[in-house]
């Protein structure tokens, strides 16, 4: 029985496939519970689906929400920087983001990328809250911007990070922490391994990114944060430790990075 509880650090319960719950967030988040995860961070990716992402947040103790524009949606609408503040005042938004850059799946949109990453660093750093950071295919660009724009005191996460270690350490040294999810399972994630057998353990989170990502043996199906147990346990494993004390240090990771969200533990 796991006494150290564990936080899925990113993901997207709005997006749950809930077939198993007979369509009932409720039960998913119950089941997360049970399997010892105290909370997760329940992510906004655009315009659209921000009120919802507050409203699962309120609605559930053991849920905190980021807000942010995903680089792969500010065709469709980029925050501004009012609408940015606005969100971050909000109870229970721990965090901006997700945002960030991603040259994998949009190329055409890089200059609204940069603008709307720029922003999310900008506002940040005015109102002392940490970003979470999507980044693919766009690792000088995504550090560059950091550099310029962002906050060493307030400042984020590279979330499921599938770079290599002279990516981690560059985010390292600008004061990020580097979240992995169920990736590292994989057969083909070697490189990922390498990654979180060299980093400092105190910068280091765990994720689901669910609904996406399952790690093994759940490969293939539906994600959701109770899996999160796995990511952490493997990690475990890897770095030859008990599951109890990677969990007691990923979560005191995280609240030393979203300090708004001890508040809002579940009592």
């Amino acid at each position: 029985m796991l006494t150290q509880m564990i936080v899925d650090s990113h993901c997207h319960l709005d997006r749950l496939n809930l077939a198993a719950y007979d369509g009932n967030l409720d039960e998913a988040v119950a089941a997360a519970h049970a399997r010892g995860i105290q909370q997760m961070l329940c992510i906004g990716i655009s315009l659209e689906n921000i009120p919802t992402v507050i409203d699962i947040a309120r609605r559930y103790p053991g849920v905190v929400a980021s807000v942010g524009v995903h680089p792969c949606d500010v065709k469709e609408g980029t925050a501004s920087v009012e609408q940015l503040k606005t969100w971050a005042a909000q109870p229970k938004v721990v965090a901006l983001g997700e945002t960030g850059l991603d040259y994998h799946y949009e190329t055409e949109s890089k200059a609204l990328q940069h603008e709307s990453f720029a922003m999310h660093l900008h506002v940040g750093k005015e109102v002392g809250l940490p970003i979470v950071v999507h980044t693919r295919e766009a690792r000088a660009d995504t550090l560059a911007l950091i550099r310029e724009h962002g906050s060493l005191e307030h400042s984020g996460v590279l979330h499921c990070f599938t770079e290599d270690w002279a990516m981690a350490r560059a985010a390292l040294d600008l004061n990020y922490y580097i979240s992995i999810s169920g990736i590292v399972t994989f057969k083909n994630a070697e490189q990922i391994r390498e990654v979180v057998q060299q980093m400092p353990l105190d910068r280091l989170l765990v994720e689901t990114d669910s609904p996406y990502l399952a790690p093994v043996p759940y490969r293939g199906k539906p994600n959701e944060p109770k899996y999160v147990r796995e990511v952490a346990q493997f990690i475990a494993d890897l770095r030859g430790m008990p599951l109890e004390q990677l969990a007691e240090i990923t979560t005191t990771n995280f609240y030393r990075l979203f300090t708004r969200a001890e508040q809002y533990l579940p009592h």
